[in-house]
């Protein structure tokens, strides 16, 4: 069994994927926690200022 450890050792390590690297980056969990509902709630806000009619 630590044949197969040893093999998988040298062979190199796999690159990590960036959806992992994403995830394990408490920082930017953070920045992308906070930027899309101020994002979202930025958009709402301009199409609730477009729909209002026009007073003639």
């Amino acid at each position: 069994m630590q044949g197969n450890e040893t093999q998988r050792s040298n062979q190199g390590e796999e690159p990590v994927p960036a959806m992992q690297q994403l995830l394990d980056n408490p920082f930017m969990l953070l920045f992308i926690g906070v930027l899309f509902p101020t994002v979202f709630y930025i958009l709402w806000g301009i199409m609730e200022i477009i729909s209002i009619p026009a007073v003639k």
